[in-house]
């Protein structure tokens, strides 16, 4: 049995299939963990959905900032984009059964102190706080009034985390750390101009994995493609997982007992 960690697929389905039928994946020993962001900007997006939900529990999948636009979209009255390509999806006959598998997606996956979310995780938070703070947003999203919070959870303030923060506010904040984190200052608040590489920080501001930890998680991410699997003067065991299919790069899965990482390039 082996167990790979893939980034983002956005849409990339031709490569998902060959990258699987690379690691001649075999769903009955084989476990996948999938960083979020399944759709938008590819081709493929309904059959990465498809794909992914048909593996079933040989599939961990955490959702990403794109996973929940798809949801806002669908379900949240959120105009979509013009980049968007998410008509085959909503306009598909199994798009009930997609969304609601999709909603009841977490926003972090942990085994032992190996954990994975879309974006990573800062600093500040302990593995055992980060979980409850992801399971109050997968409540929301399990919630009667699911609708009311996919419309609410858009926005960049507050870009600070503080404890005693409630409601919208509260869960935003979460969502933004884990779904849309790339820049952080030493109190651990967000940036959200900056996209390129590592290089990139403005002023007063670094990669998440660039703090120290009082821990030593093992800490897999997609997210940041600019990064290209790497996360130069990491201080913290972070492992990046996009390596920007989407955008020429490549499609890669991590074995996460032996580290190797087996590459299909992108055909976009």
């Amino acid at each position: 049995m082996s167990t790979y960690a893939i980034g983002d697929l956005q849409g990339c389905h031709v490569e998902f299939v060959a990258l699987l039928e690379r690691l001649a994946f075999d769903p009955r020993h084989d476990r996948l963990w999938l960083a979020g962001d399944l759709v938008n900007r590819g081709p493929g997006s309904l059959a990465c959905l498809r794909e992914v939900e048909a593996l079933g529990e040989a599939a961990r999948v955490v959702l990403g900032n794109h996973d929940l636009h798809l949801l806002a979209v669908a379900r949240g009255g959120v105009q979509a984009k013009r980049k968007d390509t998410l008509a085959a999806i909503l306009e598909a006959p199994d798009r009930e059964a997609l969304l609601d598998w999709l909603q009841s997606r977490p926003l972090l996956v942990r085994d032992g102190d190996t954990l994975m979310s879309h974006a990573g995780m800062p600093p500040q938070w302990e593995l055992d706080q980060a979980e409850r703070l992801a399971g109050e947003v997968e409540s929301a999203l399990g919630s009667e009034r699911s609708g009311a919070f996919l419309r609410g959870m858009y926005g960049n303030e507050p870009a600070c985390w503080r404890d005693d923060l409630d409601g919208i506010d509260r869960l935003r904040v979460i969502v933004n750390t884990l779904t849309r984190m790339r820049f952080i200052d030493a109190r651990g608040c967000l940036d959200f101009a900056a996209k390129e590489g590592a290089g990139s920080a403005p002023p007063g501001f670094a990669p998440w994995f660039q703090y120290p930890r009082d821990d030593d998680p093992r800490l897999l991410f997609g997210h940041w493609a600019a990064l290209q699997g790497t996360t130069p003067g990491s201080r913290v065991r972070a492992e990046a997982l996009d390596t920007g299919c989407i955008w020429g790069g490549a499609l890669t899965a991590l074995d996460l007992e032996t580290g190797e990482r087996v590459s299909v390039p992108g055909r976009h």
